[in-house]
């Protein structure tokens, strides 16, 4: 199932237009459920079909389950968690559908990120009920294996995505993995990884203060002969420090950072203005997109190329409407 016609304006301008984003088959409407039905996501399809190119997986289907099926579900034998048939004790799917993770591996490779489907022995990245064991949950297999074996990959159910919060910060890692994997296409060099360091550090202070500290002597570090592992370790830790995500506190300080390099350019109603709009914000009066509206229409009046250059001031299209929400 393919996305709608492409729309430009994806945030920060050297984020890739139309960045794949992998999502269970039964969250864009397709019949792949083993009653025969689907699941469909009205957000996932609707808004963010908009902005990604979504590429639908099923891996029930993927294994050749086919439509309609045996239902099956999670179950402890031996102590280790297994995929078994609901009816049929003898079906037991688990390393097929972990085995699809490998066979998917190329394509997953080419997407930004992933949504999945909550609560599925096969898809469920947490809370997945284990049959027959009160109040215990695991992981689906297949989950499992492709979020071990793509780590950086930025992964969500569909159903956390109704919190405000994690929405925003799974966007803002999906983007951000789309510009990483943009790196990663053209030749590596210490110029270059420090110069995507430079353009994420306002983003990567508010995820998180103290991976922001580490990431500098990584970059500093960095070194011709040995770029490929550097920029590996980097990139690792990028997106380790980008799930945390932001709270008041850490935007808070960004804000204030950013009325800096306006302090000689404001008139004392304007800086009491925007110092009143930060303090708000703090105090959760006021959404993020009230004081970072308001920096934005001073530095229209006042460019800094710095500050231009910074992805917190446009870290995902502003049709989403990400920072409207109170944090």
């Amino acid at each position: 199932m393919a996305a709608s016609a492409p729309v430009s304006g994806a945030g920060c301008p050297d984020t890739p237009e139309r960045p794949r984003l992998a999502v269970s088959s039964c969250l864009l409407g397709e019949a792949v459920r083993y009653d025969g039905g689907h699941k469909r996501d009205s957000y996932v399809q609707g808004v963010l079909g908009q902005w990604f190119e979504l590429v639908p997986i099923c891996p029930e289907v993927g294994i050749g389950l086919g439509v309609p099926r045996a239902p099956i579900h999670l179950q402890r034998i031996d102590g280790e968690l297994r995929v078994r048939g609901s009816r049929d004790a003898g079906l037991d799917v688990t390393d097929r559908l972990a085995g699809y993770a490998d066979t998917m591996a190329p394509q997953l490779a080419q997407v930004s990120g992933y949504v999945l489907k909550a609560r599925s022995p096969s898809c469920g990245m947490e809370r997945v009920r284990v049959h027959g064991e009160s109040g215990k949950t695991g992981v689906g297999a297949y989950a499992a294996a492709v979020m071990q074996r793509f780590p950086l990959l930025p992964a969500e159910e569909e159903g956390r995505l109704n919190d405000p919060r994690l929405r925003e910060n799974f966007i803002v890692r999906v983007l951000a993995h789309a510009r990483w994997q943009a790196l990663l296409a053209e030749p590596l060099s210490p110029a270059a990884l420090m110069q995507f360091h430079a353009r994420h550090k306002l983003l990567l202070l508010a995820h998180n203060q103290a991976g922001y500290r580490r990431l500098g002597p990584l970059v500093a570090a960095a070194r011709k002969k040995t770029i490929v592992k550097d920029t590996e370790i980097y990139g690792h830790e990028f997106m380790k420090v980008l799930k945390n995500p932001a709270g008041r506190r850490g935007h808070t300080n960004v804000l204030q950072h950013l009325m800096g390099y306006l302090k000689r350019q404001l008139e004392p109603g304007d800086k009491a203005e925007l110092l009143e709009t930060i303090d708000e914000f703090r105090a959760g009066r006021l959404p993020l997109a009230a004081p970072l509206t308001l920096l934005r229409h001073h530095f229209r009046r006042h460019p800094h190329d710095y500050v231009a250059g910074q992805v917190y001031m446009a870290p995902h299209p502003a049709e989403l409407a990400l920072c409207q929400h109170h944090q």
